[in-house]
């Protein structure tokens, strides 16, 4: 096999175009096209929506023929699909085929970003802690770049040209994903991981003792998307210079790439909901410092904290399956979280956006995100080992 090294800096490449740039990114150029475009917040929140309906699409068609296609190929395939529609979400002013661009972009995302992890997991499949590493740095450094890289360079877009800038912001993140494309198919062609047949199982899974979690998770989604999506639009009432915008996107992307060293001993020690609740936590502190602080300072704290926490909720319901559950109901179990959390990822923009017409203030909608994560955090820590 080649470097490990560069096949693993391929894969976090793939998570860098899927989630840094093609969903994160679009809290940093709403504002701009909500000007340009005479969006409501409802119609922007819709475009993040349409997003994550994608997700749901490429999560469920990942899951339905992972069992008969390679991982490798499913990869390539979602990597393909993100940066074509990447680069043609700049080429059109029109919305529903901005829509339609944004749900395609979700699908292949998807496809990608659940196979990558596959593919990360064989890396090293004779040392645990090797591999522990690799699936960490996969998916914490990957969705942090992108985070990084678009939060040093879109603000001072927007700051020195006019709001219909924003399809070069597009382009230059769907240029940037073209660079790293040949690297992300070529990582994946080095790692085939054997396709496994469906495994026959005969119990289901205990929903009832595990409706916490699922619960907890559900709250996840639905309020993370609305601090990502809306923040910078909510910074834009007084706080829009470009450097504090960069700033907190550039801090935000760092926390993230450092969170899988952070929670790592938690998430490993503890089978009951205690690590959700933490990290969620974490996040409504996050989610609700820019209201209760508003200050740039305040602004730098929320995003530490949304930052290293954001992306430690799907580990931490992965860590849980694996400690509760027989290995046969690990796939099972995932795939359950995965949905929930997708569905709440749909409902969260449009939901946040419609308030913000309706309220006049989108930080009412900041506000009543970071409520759904104290709300999940509570649910989540009343999840007891299933053993128990």
């Amino acid at each position: 096999m080649k470097s490990t090294g560069t096949i693993l800096l391929g894969l976090t490449l793939g998570v860098c175009i899927t989630n840094g740039f093609a969903r994160f990114a679009y809290g940093l150029i709403l504002p701009a096209m909500r000007a340009d475009l005479g969006w409501s917040y409802t119609q922007a929140g819709w475009i993040n929506t349409a997003n994550a309906l994608g997700y749901i699409v490429g999560a469920m068609l990942t899951l339905a023929i992972v069992q008969r296609v390679p991982a490798a190929r499913i990869f390539q395939w979602g990597m393909a699909i993100t940066v074509a529609f990447l680069i043609a979400t700049a080429l059109t002013q029109n919305y529903a085929l901005l829509s339609a661009w944004r749900l395609l972009t979700g699908i292949g995302g998807a496809m990608a970003f659940i196979a990558g992890g596959a593919l990360a997991a064989a890396l090293h499949p004779d040392s645990q802690s090797r591999n522990a590493l690799a699936i960490a740095i996969y998916y914490g450094v990957g969705g942090g770049l992108g985070m990084v890289l678009s939060g040093a360079a879109l603000p001072w877009l927007f700051d020195h040209y006019p709001p219909s800038v924003w399809p070069l912001s597009w382009a230059l993140m769907g240029g940037t994903s073209l660079l790293f494309l040949p690297l992300c198919l070529w990582a994946a062609q080095q790692l085939h991981p054997p396709v496994k047949p469906a495994a026959t199982t005969t119990g289901r899974l205990p929903l009832g003792r595990m409706a916490a979690q699922i619960l907890g998770y559900f709250c996840f989604g639905l309020g993370y998307i609305v601090y990502v999506t809306f923040l910078v639009a909510w910074m834009k009432r007084g706080f829009d210079t470009a450097a504090l915008i960069a700033a907190v996107w550039v801090v935000m992307g760092l926390g993230i790439m450092a969170s899988p060293f952070v929670w790592r001993p938690l998430l490993a020690r503890y089978a009951s909901g205690l690590p959700l609740a933490c990290v969620m936590a974490t996040m409504t502190a996050g989610a609700l410092l820019p209201l209760a602080m508003p200050s740039a300072l305040g602004l730098m704290l929320s995003a530490a904290l949304f930052g290293v926490s954001v992306f430690m909720a799907p580990s931490a319901v992965t860590s849980f399956c694996r400690l509760n559950l027989p290995p046969q109901r690990w796939g099972r179990s995932v795939s359950l979280f995965t949905v929930v959390f997708a569905v709440g990822q749909t409902i969260g923009p449009i939901a946040a956006g419609a308030l913000g017409d309706l309220t006049g203030d989108i930080g009412q909608s900041l506000a009543a995100g970071g409520a759904i994560l104290a709300l999940g955090a509570v649910i989540a820590l009343a999840q007891r080992p299933l053993s128990a």
